[in-house]
């Protein structure tokens, strides 16, 4: 509890950080209340209200087929922080098995593990995505496992690099003399000590995965219309800027603003995890320098 509360505390100490979380938990309260929040059904169309301004009507304004962009916006964030999460989840889920795997295996499995993550390094990850999502089929859980997939390499390096420098820590060395194995030490000595790395990787891959699914969505891969997504808002939104600007600001300021608050957050989170930053938070500064006339005035030590 007490590692919690200082986590808490040097969050609230970073302004940005702050500012980030706030702006988050909006969004996600938006996303879980989206049906009760919206103000209209974000599939009805009114063709004559086509290009609507913002207004007491529609909010946000109305796209081409008259749909409440507001509404579309809100049911949109259900489905783009749920990719955006979710694929980070499993590509932790991944990254810890092979990162522990490799780091406690020894120097063959740990040899065998590296060569599958450097070649799933090779392949570029846009080109990966588009391969896995022309196989299974453009959906909301396909699109999530194939970012997923894609983005578990760099977790699983970090994951390998702290487990390599805990393995020779006092600590693990103590459990492996009294006879504890290798899934009771990462259960009880390594996983505690590498969530805090893992966690702001996660948190940093988040954004990643919302523009990934904005990018299928711009080439035609992502979720299938008309289910509103925030990277289909931003596709529809592109060809509409002379004619109904609002569009283009509702969704890409949304898109850009989450992407912004994940990546301040995440650096708040990697400042407040990292001991040498606590301890020069907590640090009393040094002593002023005395004058060198003051210095002589003072009375010397016997």
């Amino acid at each position: 509890m007490g590692s919690w509360r200082s986590l808490g505390g040097a969050l609230l100490r970073n302004r940005a950080a702050t500012a980030a979380f706030v702006i988050l938990c909006v969004f996600a309260l938006m996303a879980l209340l989206a049906p009760w929040i919206d103000h209209h059904d974000p599939a009805t169309q009114h063709l004559y209200d086509k290009h609507e301004g913002p207004g007491a009507t529609y909010w946000l304004g109305a796209d081409f087929y008259g749909r409440d962009e507001y509404s579309r916006l809100v049911h949109g964030a259900r489905i783009s922080l749920t990719i955006g999460v979710l694929s980070q989840v499993i590509g932790v889920g991944i990254a810890l098995v092979v990162g522990l795997a490799a780091g406690l295996g020894g120097r063959r499995i740990d040899s065998l593990l590296m060569r599958l993550t450097d070649v799933a390094f090779a392949f570029p990850d846009l080109l990966l995505l588009i391969l896995l999502v022309s196989i299974w089929g453009p959906s909301v859980w396909m699109i999530t496992v194939a970012i997923g997939l894609v983005s578990w390499p760099a977790i699983a390096r970090l994951v390998r690099g702290q487990v390599l420098s805990l393995r020779k820590e006092p600590f693990v060395v103590a459990a492996l003399a009294v006879g504890a194995n290798d899934l009771q030490i990462a259960r009880s000595h390594l996983l505690p000590n590498i969530a805090g790395p893992v966690i702001v990787a996660a948190t940093f891959g988040v954004p990643q995965a919302i523009f990934a699914e904005a990018a299928l969505s711009f080439i035609g891969l992502g979720v299938p219309l008309p289910t509103p997504t925030w990277g289909n808002l931003v596709v529809e939104s592109k060809g509409a800027f002379q004619v109904a600007p609002h569009l283009v600001f509702a969704s890409c300021t949304t898109v850009a603003l989450t992407m912004m608050s994940f990546m301040l957050l995440g650096e708040g989170l990697r400042d407040a995890l990292d001991p040498r930053m606590q301890r020069r938070s907590r640090s009393v500064p040094d002593a002023e320098p005395v004058a060198p006339r003051e210095q002589a005035a003072l009375p010397r030590a016997a």
